[in-house]
């Protein structure tokens, strides 16, 4: 977003430059082809903004949805881990007890 808005800022400081040599910043020299291309550049910046402000909302929800999945994944290992030690536990009781067999 920072390349896109230096890149605004100086289109807009060319644009203004080339105004500036054009009318001299005379309300009696602009015509109506100034007006047709502020039109146009306003268009165009609309244009541009839709489709990077889409690019980026959907760079952001499959970053979400990666972070999502990233948790559910630690907390699956978690589960696994908890029944791996329950069942290690388990073991350990099931061998101590065949080792000391009560009559």
């Amino acid at each position: 977003m920072k390349s896109l808005s230096i890149t605004g800022l100086i289109l807009l400081a060319v644009s203004a430059l080339l105004f500036y040599l054009t009318t001299d910043f005379t309300v009696e020299k602009i015509t109506m082809s100034h007006i047709m291309g502020i039109m146009a550049g306003v268009g165009i910046g609309l244009i541009i903004g839709g489709m990077v402000g889409y690019v980026s909302k959907g760079s952001a929800i499959k970053e979400e949805q990666k972070k999502k999945e990233f948790k559910q994944l630690q907390k699956d290992k978690e589960d696994l881990e908890k029944q791996a030690a329950e069942i290690a536990k388990r073991q350990a009781e099931l061998e101590e007890q065949n080792k000391n067999p009560q009559i």
